[in-house]
């Protein structure tokens, strides 16, 4: 039972080839490119609304400098909603529910973000790792918590959006078959666990929404300690 609980989260392939790299090209596909003529379609018109609203609230709490980077920081909090929303349709697999993957977004940007600020302003990045004030005896003790904090946010990153995930996959998977064994015995004890499996469904939408603005948003803060 484990194992085929477990089997959602397996990279699939097709005659050898993994389909991964299918998961992770599909979303572009899906969204619309603006065109040369005056007037864009209203889809076109609503997507640039989307991006232009979630770009501002990313870019709220960081300064000037760090505006450069509202394209990618919107490329990625895009890409990453498409994944998730997309896991969750039927016969589908998330990306994201891999921690290889997540960790493999969470770490380049994390070091962007200390490289840059090692290159700019270094005496003020080092500064984040002794707060102001500390008494002496204690400096050596925060200098290597800090450290340690630092360096494990890549991680914390990675973890966040793999573990909500994939815990919203298996409590779905769990009800659906709950549904499925009740259905023959307990038909209204079947539809109640259904309505509540549709409930939990519009649950992990959000979920799925709100943990990509999340991973970008504190990608977002850790550039404004860096710029």
């Amino acid at each position: 039972m484990m194992t085929n609980l477990f089997d959602q989260f397996m990279s699939p392939a097709l005659l050898g080839l993994p389909l991964i790299v299918i998961a992770l090209t599909l979303p572009w596909a899906m969204y619309p490119s603006p065109t040369s003529r005056w007037l864009n379609s209203r889809m076109v018109a609503l997507q640039g609304w989307f991006f232009s609203q979630y770009t501002h609230q990313l870019l709220l709490p960081v300064n000037t400098k760090g505006h450069k980077w509202a394209l990618i920081l919107t490329s990625l909090m895009t890409f990453l909603i498409t994944l998730n929303v997309m896991g969750l349709l039927p016969y589908t697999f998330t990306p994201t529910t891999q921690l290889s993957l997540n960790m493999g977004l969470a770490l380049p940007f994390w070091l962007a973000t200390v490289l840059t600020g090692l290159r700019n302003q270094p005496t003020a990045s080092l500064g984040h790792l002794l707060p102001e004030g500390t008494p002496v005896p204690l400096i050596p003790v925060l200098i290597i918590i800090e450290t340690i904090s630092l360096f494990i946010r890549p991680l914390a990153l990675g973890v966040r959006l793999t573990a909500n995930l994939t815990a919203g996959h298996l409590l779905i998977h769990l009800i659906a078959s709950a549904v499925v064994a009740l259905a023959p015995m307990m038909t209204t004890l079947a539809l109640l666990t259904a309505l509540v499996l549709a409930l939990l469904t519009i649950l992990e939408i959000a979920v799925a929404v709100i943990q990509a603005y999340v991973f970008v948003l504190l990608l977002t803060l850790y550039l404004q300690e860096n710029v």
